[in-house]
């Protein structure tokens, strides 16, 4: 068995990863640590797991126990927290925040299996993608990939209401996000870094910007994106060439018809389709931002990191109805 330890676990990706595990079949949780709730049921927080399980929050972190740690923090807390505690060298990471995404002066693999697969299985520590990065990547790396990013690529992608975490804020009550609709920090969300980052490393260089417009949506989970990218490619060779980029990954999927996002939720599946109107192509993908978009994605790494079945776990149903 993976013995394991979570930090950040009272947070609604400590909740959906506590939720995953305990239904995984090689893995135990031998600690979820929030000093807040120290001491209180884990159900007493996530509900959605009464009858699941009797564990505890702790605020005790016994990283000798376990061999791997997921980091739930918020962005930003991951890199400070290093820099006060020591964990041992043969324990694994997967930081869910973004501190560790670009390439720098560290040694974390960047966790998007589609593109990094090899390099996950040998890592000690993974940095795992952002949530619209991960749908927005799936949509775009295949035309990467046949050389087509060569002008702007208008990108629009609308999330739902667990993406702004579980702490309240003005744009989170129900009251304000229930039949409403909002933009959010237009062309300097802070995924299109990473973004780039996985499609120049793809087609090898990219000189045109990704004109990204974030929406919040009037929903609980997923995200929709629809990409537009001008090109004379034949439509014909442009959908060959997406499945075959993705005829080995485990869970993202190009579809021949619409998709929809009701076929992504609960589930760690990436929907792709594309589309071609005069010199236009559209793309669009669907996934579940806390699963395919953070936790279930860290766990698809964590199986990776420990050689076991990638879709260990993560044999999940779409809430359709």
């Amino acid at each position: 068995m993976i013995k394991i330890g979570i930090l950040g676990a009272a947070g609604y990706t400590g909740g959906e990863l506590i939720r995953l595990l305990l239904n995984h079949p090689e893995a135990e949780i031998v600690f979820a640590n929030s000093e807040s709730n120290a001491g209180n049921l884990v159900s007493d927080v996530h509900e959605g797991l009464i009858g699941e399980t009797d564990l505890k929050f702790t605020d005790q972190m016994p990283f000798e126990d376990v061999d791997v740690v997921f980091f739930c923090f918020g962005h930003g807390k991951s890199e400070q927290f290093l820099k006060e505690h020591t964990i041992p060298a043969d324990v694994k990471i997967i930081d869910l925040a973004q501190d560790f995404r670009i390439k720098g002066n560290h040694d974390y693999v960047y966790g998007l299996p589609e593109i990094n697969r090899e390099e996950i299985q040998k890592a000690q520590h993974v940095a795992n993608p952002g949530c619209f990065a991960t749908c927005i990547q799936v949509a775009l790396l295949p035309a990467a990939y046949l050389n087509l990013l060569k002008e702007d690529v208008a990108v629009n992608a609308i999330t739902g209401s667990t993406g702004a975490g579980q702490k309240p804020g003005a744009t989170t009550h129900f009251s304000w996000r229930s039949n409403n609709l909002s933009i959010y920090k237009p062309f300097q969300h802070q995924h299109i870094a990473e973004i780039r980052q996985s499609l120049k490393q793809v087609q090898g260089y990219l000189d045109a910007d990704i004109d990204f417009i974030p929406y919040r949506g009037d929903f609980a989970r997923g995200i929709f994106c629809t990409a537009v990218i001008k090109t004379p490619a034949p439509v014909e060779d442009v959908i060959e060439a997406y499945k075959d980029f993705y005829h080995d990954a485990a869970f993202t999927h190009y579809s021949d018809k619409p998709i929809d996002l009701k076929q992504v939720v609960n589930t760690n599946k990436a929907l792709v389709h594309v589309e071609k109107y005069g010199q236009k192509l559209l793309v669009t993908s669907a996934i579940d931002n806390l699963l395919k978009g953070a936790v279930g994605q860290a766990v698809q790494n964590m199986n990776l990191m420990f050689g076991i079945d990638e879709t260990a776990g993560l044999r999940l149903k779409a809430s359709a109805f």
